[in-house]
This record gives structure tokens, sequence and C-alpha cells, in this order.
């Protein structure tokens, strides 16, 4: 299609035109009440947990970290189906774009339903193996509840992934929040009121999920498209997730592994780095609606076949990650000293907090480029080099310093090294791999 001609999407932008900020903003606008609602319903739930005391917090830290692989190993639900539905959609072809949602959807419930039968049989063993005794016991208590989710969870991440795809980011955003909100009300009334601690956190989670994949069923029915399972729809969208799932893999190794060394330092340490991790997952989600947008435009106008726009547009959303990564952590290096308390009045986790905290500071930049340019070359399915790529990052950034931490004695210094020098390779590679243009291969499918 030529450059100046309009997509299926109806977007048309001439080839010496930018992409208009007010398309990326109403795309990444929702994207972002979406990616923030869940972390932001974990940080109240950190809150809400936090004041029953350290240990608490502590099994709630593992359980969380443990449950946060099923999300995080099956990210091409989401990811994979916006790159493949958007290419779709920019070629006119909506109907298809939306059968990739179906398809996802199917995938989520085979997977959802492996998840609880596994997770009830491994939980004790892999909460034991990230901390002692203690700390695993409180663990296990709220993963075996919170495993019911996942189902749930993933249906949420399928939905979320065809409806960006099509530029439709608004419903989803009302899906979630009202999951989450309605589970917000209910966590402290479960935990403090009915008495039921640490369980009644899990109770709230499983609740917001069901609600919210029920609303995303209720979309797919609507479109009035066919509900029945397509093997060769599945089988190629599970060849991009083979890759996205071994970038996934090299990520929670790196997470799982500074989770376990906080762990073996002590209490306080754990505690601290829960509270900093989750704010570090909150901000990456954020910055992550900006890749969000990145992934339906370059998705669009690669399958669209305008290849110049997508590799300008690359850029573009560089510029605004930067910016807002800057803002970021402006922000929070002014709350240093007043968020950390919201989270727990214990003294001894508010004294570790200030080891991690000023890495997650200074990372907020580099961070907002990163997600920006993941964002670019998923919406490309450059799914291959991200999974070589990360998996490099975690082999020679990560885990030698997160076990040198833990070999000699460095505590949260050392693990948050570990994610700066993650961080820092995948900044490289990032940017090496978008200037030489070789991502942007254009077509419907590829």
């Amino acid at each position: 299609m030529p450059g100046g001609a309009k997509s299926g999407a109806g977007w048309g932008i001439a080839l010496s035109d930018k992409v208009p900020a007010r398309r990326v903003l109403g795309l990444a606008a929702p994207a972002l009440g979406v990616l923030a609602a869940e972390p932001l319903y974990v940080l109240v739930d950190t809150a809400v947990v936090g004041h029953l005391g350290a240990l608490p917090l502590a099994g709630l830290a593992v359980g969380g970290v443990l449950f946060t692989q099923v999300a995080s190993q099956l990210t091409f639900l989401s990811y994979g189906t916006t790159a493949r539905a958007a290419r779709l959609f920019g070629a006119g072809r909506r109907g298809e774009a939306v059968q990739e949602g179906v398809q996802a959807t199917w995938l989520a419930l085979f997977a959802g339903l492996f998840v609880i039968l596994v997770g009830q049989a491994a939980a004790g063993p892999a909460a034991r193996l990230l901390a002692g005794d203690e700390v695993a016991g409180q663990a296990v208590a709220w993963l075996r509840i919170a495993l019911f989710g996942a189902p749930f969870v993933l249906v949420t991440m399928a939905g979320n992934g065809w409806m960006r795809g099509v530029e439709d980011t608004v419903r989803p955003l009302r899906y979630v929040l009202l999951g989450n909100g309605i589970s917000a009300v209910l966590c402290p009334l479960l935990v403090h009121v009915a008495g039921w601690g640490l369980e009644g956190s899990a109770v709230a989670n499983v609740v917001a999920q069901a609600l919210s994949a029920g609303l995303f069923f209720r979309a797919l029915v609507v479109e009035r498209v066919s509900l029945a399972p397509r093997a060769s729809l599945m089988r190629a969208q599970l060849g991009l997730g083979r890759d996205l799932v071994l970038r996934s893999l090299a990520f929670q190794a790196c997470f799982l592994s500074a989770t376990s060394v906080a762990a073996r330092s002590s209490v306080a340490a754990v505690g601290a780095h829960q509270i900093v991790l989750q704010l570090w997952t909150f901000l990456s989600l954020v910055l992550d609606s900006l890749a969000i947008a990145a992934q339906a435009i370059v998705g669009q106008a690669l399958g669209a076949h305008r290849r110049d726009e997508a590799r300008r547009f690359a850029w573009q959303v560089t510029g605004y990650g930067l910016v807002f990564g800057i803002g970021l952590g402006v922000v929070f290096a002014a709350l240093s000293g007043v968020l950390p308390g919201l989270f727990t009045a214990d003294p001894a986790v508010l004294a570790e907090v200030p080891h991690a905290w000023w890495f997650f500071v200074l990372l907020q930049p580099i961070a907002g480029v990163v997600f920006a340019l993941d964002g670019v070359l998923l919406g490309a399915g450059d799914a291959k080099f991200l999974r070589t790529a990360t998996l490099v990052a975690a082999g020679v950034g990560f885990l030698p310093l997160i076990w040198a931490s833990y070999a000699f004695g460095w505590g949260l210094v050392g693990i948050w090294s570990g994610l700066s020098a993650f961080m820092v390779v995948r900044l490289a590679s990032l940017l090496v791999r978008t200037r030489s243009g070789s991502w942007a291969r254009v077509g419907a499918v590829w």
C-alpha cells in the first residue's frame, strides 16, 4: 500500500509526517490504566498485608513472585496477539484480527487449567526453594488459593491482546478497573475485618480476576465471529509464543533469584525488596503503556506496507519514553522519604528500603527507552531477537551480580546492581537493532 494511502484502520499518514501524538496518547492512556490497575491493586494488597507484620509481607513477596510466573511466562497471549491482530487490522481484515483473540482465549483456558493442576502440587516445594520454612508456609497458604485465578488472568491477557490490536483500548480499561476496584474494597475487609489474614488477600485477587475475565468473554461473543477452536491459528500463535516464553524465562530467572537472595538475607530485606520491586513493576507497566501504543501502530503500519512510517515512529516513541522515564525518576526521588512508610511501619524493613530505592529511581530513564523499543520490536513480531537479547542480558548482566551478592553478602545493593546491569545491556542491544531496520518486515502475516 502506498505510504499516503489509508490503511484498513483508517489512518492516512503521509510518509513525511510523524504519527500524531494524539493517536499515541489515545492508545497509551487507556492502556496505561489497564497496565497500572493490576500492580496498583498489588500495591494496595502489599499495604494491607504489610500491616499484618513482616512475616505475612515476606510470605506475600514469595507467593506473589511465584504466581507472577503464570502471566510472565505466557505474555504471548497479550503481546503476541496484539502483534498478529494489529497487522491484520492494518490490512483491513478486522474479522481475522478478532479470530486471533478467540484462539488466544482458548489457549489461555487450556494453559490456566494446567497451571492450577501443576501449581497445587508444586506450591510447597517451590516456596521452600525460595525461602526458609517460616516464610514458605505463609507463601503456600496464599498461593494455593491464588492459583485458582490463573485461567482468569490468562483470559484477560488474551482479551487485552486482540483489543489493543484493533485499537479498542477503552473497554479493556473498564473491565479491569471494575474487577480490581471491587477487589480493592474486598481485600481489607477480608484481611482485617473478617480476620482471614493473608488468605483473604488471595480470595480478593481471584474475585477480581474472575469478574474481568467474564467481561472479556462477553466482548468476544458480541463480535459475532466463530468461537470454535482453530488448531492452525493456535499453532501459529504458539510459534511466536515459544520465543516470548524463553524471553520471559530470562526475566523470571532474574526476579526469582533476586527474591531468593533477599529472602536468605533477612526477613527485613525481603520485605523491603517486595516494596521496591512492586513499585518497579508498577512503573514498568506505566512505561509499557507507550510500548502498547507502539505495538499497535507499528503492527498496523507494517500490515499496511508502510515500512518507513514504522521505522520513523520507532525513534519518535523512543523520545517519548526517555522523557516519561526522566519524569518518573524525578517524582519518585522526591517521594523517597514518604512513600515507603505507606507500605509498612516495621523499622527494620524501612531501614533496608534505601539500599534499593536509589537504583530504582536512577533506572527510570533507561527503562523508559527500553520499554518503548520493546514495544516497537514486539509490534513487528521480532520475537527471536528479543529472546536472544534478553537471554544475553540476563546471563552477562543480572545473574553474575545477583549470585555474587549472595556469596559475599552484598544484600539489596548487590541485587539492584544486577538489575541495573541487566537494563543497560538490554538498552544497548535494542538501540543497535532498531537502528539496523531489519525488523521492519511488511505484510498482514509473517
